[in-house]
Formats: C-alpha cells, sequence, structure tokens
C-alpha cells in the first residue's frame, strides 16, 4: 500500500523510467533546428515506432499501387529530444511522430497525427478507404477506434508493463483488463469480417496492425505469452494476413533504428534503399 497523497498544486519533478528524460509539462520547442526537406513531394519526420509504422506502411502501400506517393523519409530521433527542435514543432506543435509535410501542392501542407496523416493521403489518392458511404463509416469507425484505444495499450499496459522503473500491481492489472478487452473487441469484429472495415483492406486495418496487429505478432513489449495473444485467433489471422504484405515488410524497415540490421532502413530517400542502405550494407 502506497502512503503517497497528491499535493493540493502538483509541481513536475523527476519520475523515473525509461523516457524520463524527454517527459516535460509544456509545449513548444526547447532548442533551434531546421528540418532537413528532400526532393519528393512529401517529407516524413519519424521514427518506426507503431504509429511512426502507419505512415510509411501507408506510403509504401501507395507506391504499390503505382500512386505518385514518393516520399522522403527523415529520422526522428525521439529519446535525443529531436521532437522538440523547433522546425518539428512547426511541423506539429505536439512533438510527437509521425509528422508530414505534403509539398505536392501549390502551397505545403502540414499534417500530424498518424490516423490524420492516413486519412489525408487516402483522401488525395483515392485508396485504401471505401467509396460506399456505409463502407466509409465503418472504415472511419474503426479507424477513431483504433486512435482512441492505443494510448491505453501504449501509454498504460505498455507503460507499466515494460517501462516504468517498478511494477506496480495495480497499475499492470487495470491496463492489462483493457489490452484483453481490446483484443477481444478485434477478434469478435475479425470472425465476422475479413478486415475491419468489411471486404477490404483501409486505412483503419494499417493503423490498428501497426499497434494491435504487431502486438499479436509478439512484437510489442515482450508481452505475447503474458496477454496469451494466440488465443485470439481471428486477430492471429488478420495479423498474419497484414504482415505478409510487401509492402507492409517495407514499411515496417523505414525510421527503424533497433532489430536486426538488415531490417533497419534509418532514412529512405528512394526505393533502391531498401536494397543498398539498410544498415547491414552501410553499417554504423
Amino acid at each position: 500500500m502506497s502512503d503517497y497523497t497528491p499535493p493540493k498544486v502538483w509541481e513536475p519533478k523527476e519520475s523515473g523510467g525509461k523516457f524520463a528524460s524527454i517527459n516535460r509539462p509544456v509545449a513548444g520547442s526547447t532548442h533551434e533546428k531546421t528540418l532537413p526537406v528532400g526532393k519528393h513531394p512529401f517529407q516524413l519526420y519519424s521514427l518506426a515506432t507503431p504509429n511512426g509504422v502507419k505512415a510509411t506502411v501507408m506510403l509504401e502501400e501507395l507506391l504499390a499501387l503505382g500512386k505518385d506517393a514518393e516520399y522522403d523519409a527523415w529520422l526522428i530521433k525521439i529519446g535525443d529530444g529531436d521532437q522538440f527542435g523547433s522546425g518539428f514543432v512547426e511541423v506539429n506543435p505536439n512533438s510527437k511522430i509521425p509528422a508530414l509535410m505534403d509539398h505536392s501542392a501549390d502551397k505545403p501542407i502540414r499534417v500530424f497525427e498518424s490516423g490524420s496523416i492516413l486519412l489525408h493521403l487516402a483522401e488525395k489518392f483515392g485508396a485504401f478507404v471505401p467509396t460506399d458511404p456505409a463502407k466509409r463509416v465503418e472504415t472511419m469507425s474503426w479507424l477513431f477506434w483504433q486512435m482512441g484505444s492505443a494510448p491505453y495499450l501504449g501509454g498504460g499496459f505498455g507503460h507499466f508493463y515494460a517501462y516504468a522503473p517498478e511494477k506496480i500491481e495495480y497499475a499492470i492489472d487495470r491496463f492489462t483488463m483493457e489490452a484483453k478487452r481490446q483484443l477481444d473487441v478485434l477478434d469478435r469484429r475479425l470472425a465476422e469480417s475479413r478486415y475491419l472495415g468489411g471486404d477490404e483492406y483501409t486505412i483503419a486495418d494499417i493503423a490498428t496492425w501497426s499497434w494491435y496487429g504487431q502486438l499479436a505478432l509478439g512484437r510489442l513489449y515482450e508481452a505475447a505469452e503474458f496477454l496469451d495473444v494466440e488465443s485470439y485467433e481471428n486477430v492471429q489471422r488478420w495479423a498474419k494476413e497484414i504482415d505478409a504484405r510487401p509492402a507492409v515488410q517495407r514499411g515496417r524497415m523505414v525510421n527503424r533504428t533497433f532489430g536486426e540490421p538488415e531490417t533497419q532502413l534509418h532514412e529512405r530517400h528512394g526505393a533502391s534503399d531498401f536494397d543498398t542502405k539498410t544498415q547491414d550494407k552501410i553499417g554504423d
């Protein structure tokens, strides 16, 4: 039993844990840093977290369809505080990855929040979002379900299970309960439908797979056994089907700084980079 009593007015203090160095109670930039700009229509500033993977998978899927969605993907090292640079804050005032600049129009457009990036690209290219009104609404519902649910998985379960400086039974139990409930929500939906929006692969699947699909495949928090992810058979079927898509496999590699060197493409500036610039080929 903790003897902690919250003060009348909270004051910031060192919290400990993996991300303590980048946690702060105020917004805005901490230093001046101009973002690089490449030659392609889309400039992505990101890291291969689940939220970052959404954007790179979407761009790779669009390219696989033959769309003019070429992009430069610049690495943002959130552990080093790159997201607090002045240039990044201009693109995303919330200082979170991914952030996108769309230079394909007469005037560049900033797009932040991963769901907004997916929707912007889907509408721009007329892909991965249904045109049928009922299917579109279903897809949007699942997209926004993911956006609202993932903080419980990442900031809740993932934080207290994997990153908090001490194991707090109440917090782990609370967010494990919610993580499993969410997996059950998905499993029930996928028992009746091939994909979340229906029979089409959409931005709802891209967004949700990046979090829950990778969780089901044992890639998040080393928690697969703890959460008994194998028991969610419909989620497993769906996760493995999406994981086998070549564009998804490429998207997972972009801005990736962990795992086997051959799976890491720190920055992407052209399709040939997957063959020539992974870390096993260029080293540090």
